[in-house]
Protein backbone atom coordinates (compact mmCIF):
# COMPACT_ATOMS: atom_id res chain seq x y z
CA UNK A 1 0.00 0.00 0.00
CA UNK A 2 1.19 3.49 -0.77
CA UNK A 3 0.79 6.75 1.06
CA UNK A 4 -2.36 8.85 0.71
CA UNK A 5 -0.80 11.07 -1.96
CA UNK A 6 0.34 8.08 -3.98
CA UNK A 7 -3.19 6.64 -3.88
CA UNK A 8 -5.03 9.88 -4.49
CA UNK A 9 -2.57 11.86 -6.62
CA UNK A 10 -4.62 11.61 -9.79
CA UNK A 11 -7.74 12.88 -8.05
CA UNK A 12 -6.29 15.45 -5.64
CA UNK A 13 -2.98 16.48 -7.20
CA UNK A 14 0.67 15.56 -6.72
CA UNK A 15 2.13 16.94 -3.48
CA UNK A 16 5.58 16.96 -5.12
CA UNK A 17 4.32 19.38 -7.79
CA UNK A 18 2.77 21.88 -5.36
CA UNK A 19 4.69 25.14 -5.28
CA UNK A 20 5.72 26.19 -1.78
CA UNK A 21 7.66 28.88 0.00
CA UNK A 22 7.94 26.82 3.20
CA UNK A 23 7.76 28.16 6.73
CA UNK A 24 8.21 31.75 7.77
CA UNK A 25 11.09 32.75 10.02
CA UNK A 26 8.53 33.30 12.79
CA UNK A 27 7.24 29.73 12.50
CA UNK A 28 10.77 28.36 12.42
CA UNK A 29 11.81 30.43 15.43
CA UNK A 30 8.72 29.32 17.37
CA UNK A 31 9.62 25.69 16.66
CA UNK A 32 12.96 26.19 18.37
CA UNK A 33 14.84 23.59 16.34
CA UNK A 34 14.84 25.63 13.14
CA UNK A 35 15.70 28.97 14.73
CA UNK A 36 17.31 31.31 12.21
CA UNK A 37 15.99 29.43 9.19
CA UNK A 38 13.10 30.33 6.90
CA UNK A 39 11.47 28.98 3.77
CA UNK A 40 11.65 25.41 2.55
CA UNK A 41 14.90 24.81 4.46
CA UNK A 42 13.13 25.67 7.74
CA UNK A 43 10.25 23.30 6.98
CA UNK A 44 12.69 20.56 5.99
CA UNK A 45 14.67 21.04 9.19
CA UNK A 46 11.48 20.79 11.28
CA UNK A 47 10.36 17.70 9.32
CA UNK A 48 13.73 16.07 9.84
CA UNK A 49 13.55 16.87 13.54
CA UNK A 50 10.17 15.07 13.70
CA UNK A 51 11.31 12.13 11.55
CA UNK A 52 11.56 9.60 14.40
CA UNK A 53 8.06 10.46 15.61
CA UNK A 54 6.64 10.13 12.10
CA UNK A 55 8.41 6.81 11.55
CA UNK A 56 6.52 5.37 14.53
CA UNK A 57 3.25 5.99 12.67
CA UNK A 58 4.34 5.32 9.09
CA UNK A 59 2.62 1.92 8.95
CA UNK A 60 -0.67 3.44 10.09
CA UNK A 61 -0.23 6.30 7.61
CA UNK A 62 0.34 3.81 4.79
CA UNK A 63 -2.80 1.85 5.74
CA UNK A 64 -5.16 4.82 5.65
CA UNK A 65 -7.61 4.68 2.78
CA UNK A 66 -10.33 7.23 3.38
CA UNK A 67 -13.94 7.59 2.36
CA UNK A 68 -14.20 11.37 1.76
CA UNK A 69 -17.06 12.21 4.11
CA UNK A 70 -15.57 15.21 5.92
CA UNK A 71 -17.55 17.66 7.99
CA UNK A 72 -18.04 15.62 11.17
CA UNK A 73 -15.37 17.05 13.43
CA UNK A 74 -16.16 15.20 16.64
CA UNK A 75 -12.84 13.52 17.40
CA UNK A 76 -12.64 9.80 16.71
CA UNK A 77 -10.09 7.64 18.48
CA UNK A 78 -6.97 8.67 20.34
CA UNK A 79 -4.83 11.38 18.74
CA UNK A 80 -2.27 8.80 17.55
CA UNK A 81 -4.71 6.13 16.31
CA UNK A 82 -5.47 4.98 12.79
CA UNK A 83 -9.12 5.94 13.36
CA UNK A 84 -8.12 9.53 14.18
CA UNK A 85 -5.78 9.72 11.18
CA UNK A 86 -8.57 8.46 8.91
CA UNK A 87 -10.89 11.12 10.30
CA UNK A 88 -8.30 13.88 9.78
CA UNK A 89 -7.67 12.70 6.22
CA UNK A 90 -11.41 12.67 5.56
CA UNK A 91 -11.65 16.25 6.81
CA UNK A 92 -8.77 17.25 4.52
CA UNK A 93 -10.49 15.60 1.54
CA UNK A 94 -13.70 17.44 2.42
CA UNK A 95 -11.85 20.76 2.28
CA UNK A 96 -10.05 19.89 -0.96
CA UNK A 97 -13.47 19.16 -2.49
CA UNK A 98 -14.83 22.48 -1.16
CA UNK A 99 -11.87 24.33 -2.68
CA UNK A 100 -12.31 22.46 -5.99
CA UNK A 101 -15.91 23.71 -6.10
CA UNK A 102 -14.87 27.25 -5.13
CA UNK A 103 -11.95 27.45 -7.61
CA UNK A 104 -12.80 25.01 -10.43
CA UNK A 105 -10.37 26.53 -12.96
CA UNK A 106 -7.30 26.10 -10.75
CA UNK A 107 -4.91 23.17 -11.09
CA UNK A 108 -5.27 20.13 -8.86
CA UNK A 109 -2.07 21.15 -7.10
CA UNK A 110 -3.42 24.65 -6.36
CA UNK A 111 -6.66 23.09 -5.10
CA UNK A 112 -4.68 20.68 -2.92
CA UNK A 113 -2.72 23.54 -1.36
CA UNK A 114 -5.96 25.48 -0.89
CA UNK A 115 -7.51 22.43 0.79
CA UNK A 116 -4.58 22.28 3.20
CA UNK A 117 -5.04 25.96 4.03
CA UNK A 118 -8.80 25.40 4.46
CA UNK A 119 -8.08 22.46 6.79
CA UNK A 120 -6.46 25.04 9.06
CA UNK A 121 -9.00 27.88 8.86
CA UNK A 122 -12.03 26.67 6.88
CA UNK A 123 -12.77 27.16 3.20
CA UNK A 124 -14.50 30.49 3.88
CA UNK A 125 -11.12 31.94 4.87
CA UNK A 126 -9.56 31.08 1.50
CA UNK A 127 -10.00 33.98 -0.90
CA UNK A 128 -7.27 33.13 -3.40
CA UNK A 129 -5.21 30.12 -4.44
CA UNK A 130 -2.33 32.30 -5.55
CA UNK A 131 0.06 34.27 -3.35
CA UNK A 132 -2.50 34.92 -0.61
CA UNK A 133 -3.59 31.31 0.02
CA UNK A 134 -2.13 31.54 3.54
CA UNK A 135 -3.32 35.08 4.26
CA UNK A 136 -5.72 33.89 6.97
CA UNK A 137 -3.91 30.76 8.18
CA UNK A 138 -1.90 30.20 11.35
CA UNK A 139 1.40 32.03 10.98
CA UNK A 140 0.27 33.12 7.51
CA UNK A 141 2.30 30.16 6.20
CA UNK A 142 0.33 27.04 7.17
CA UNK A 143 -0.14 25.40 3.76
CA UNK A 144 3.33 26.40 2.55
CA UNK A 145 4.93 24.86 5.64
CA UNK A 146 2.77 21.71 5.49
CA UNK A 147 3.51 21.20 1.78
CA UNK A 148 7.27 21.63 2.26
CA UNK A 149 7.27 19.16 5.16
CA UNK A 150 5.12 16.68 3.20
CA UNK A 151 7.51 16.90 0.26
CA UNK A 152 10.44 16.19 2.60
CA UNK A 153 8.65 13.20 4.13
CA UNK A 154 7.67 11.90 0.69
CA UNK A 155 11.29 12.11 -0.49
CA UNK A 156 12.88 10.74 2.66
CA UNK A 157 10.40 8.24 4.14
CA UNK A 158 8.45 6.74 1.26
Amino acid sequence: MGLFWSKCGDKYGDIMKVETTGASKETADADGHARGYSGVSASERMAEDDEDDVKRYIDIIKEVDVDPNGGNHKRKGEWDSKEHLEQATGILIHFIEQIKDKFPKCTKEQQLKGGIAAYNQGDGAIDSLCEEVDENTTGKDYSNDVVARAQWYHTNLV
